[in-house]
């Protein structure tokens, strides 16, 4: 487990210094490093410089402001405007790197071993960063983009037998068995808030008796408007509870990245035995 540990952290460092997302010759899906910085909207903070917007037909600048309304004209568009922000590359949410805390669990052998899903994937780090032999892991996004990205990205990984990627509705999708783990970050946060308790129904229905839900829980503020939407701890409980999950954890993610700090929580949720799905 180690070595095959050793060799998907090799592999990430080889794929960071070469992956065309580290480009900065702009394409429709390359993200240079100054784009990279328009994370910082995510945790509402403001940045005076403007970035490069790697939009295809154009390479005009445009300040992680015009980015956020860009993102939400798209969006208004309803389910394809997800497509489009891939295809224009307006996808200000990506890292570009698997998720700090996601390394640590899987690192320190804190994740279940079995099947495990990552609803709204997109370049799919995570994905990659959480398989391994005893763990397959399947990142689901509605983008066929992001999940061709991802295929094309990560198909030489050590662990590539470990992980596939699918283009794929998370509310109607019907897999062929449930998973022992899923894990969410930012993909309930990037729905209305009317929408959650369709969610959490889903995430009840795919998880098997016993299984753990992670979630990454951000952005933790008062802001207006969305995506991503202002959550609360008491909002997961609201929706999560009633269907029969307990809590095993809720505490500060001391590895957030800095733009997020103080505003995202690491919970994790367990689905009692007794609990009958409807999948």
């Amino acid at each position: 487990m180690k070595r095959t540990s050793s060799l998907i952290t090799e592999a990430f460092i080889r794929l960071r210094s070469t992956s065309p997302i580290r480009s900065a010759a702009a394409s429709p899906f390359k993200v240079d490093p100054a784009t990279r910085k328009s994370v910082f909207f995510l945790a509402g903070r403001s940045m005076d410089s403007a970035v490069r917007a790697p939009e295809s037909g154009g390479s005009g600048v445009k300040t992680p402001h015009q980015k956020i309304e860009l993102l939400q004209d798209f969006l208004k568009e309803g389910p394809g405007g997800w497509e489009k922000t891939w295809e224009a590359g307006n996808t200000p949410w990506d890292l570009g790197e698997a998720t700090p805390i996601v390394v640590h669990l899987s690192e320190t052998g804190s994740l279940p071993k079995g099947r495990a899903l990552v609803p709204g994937c997109g370049s799919g780090y995570d994905v990659v960063a959480m398989a391994c032999p005893d763990r397959h892991v399947v990142g689901l996004d509605l983008s066929k983009t992001s999940i061709e990205r991802s295929k094309k990205m990560f198909s030489s990984m050590p662990n590539s037998k470990y992980f596939s990627f699918l283009a794929e509705d998370f509310f109607t999708w019907k897999p062929p068995e449930q998973f022992d783990l899923i894990f969410d970050y930012t993909f309930l946060t990037a729905f209305p808030p009317e929408m959650r308790p369709s969610w959490a129904k889903r995430v009840e229905q795919l998880l098997k008796p016993g299984g753990e839900l992670i979630t990454l829980m951000f952005p933790l503020d008062d802001r207006d408007g969305g995506p991503p939407y202002s959550i609360s701890v008491s909002d997961y409980k609201k929706i999560l509870i009633p269907l029969g999950f307990e809590v095993a954890s809720i505490e500060d993610n001391k590895l957030a990245v800095r733009p997020r700090k103080g505003v995202e929580k690491l919970g994790r949720w367990k689905k009692p035995f007794f609990v009958q799905s409807t999948l």
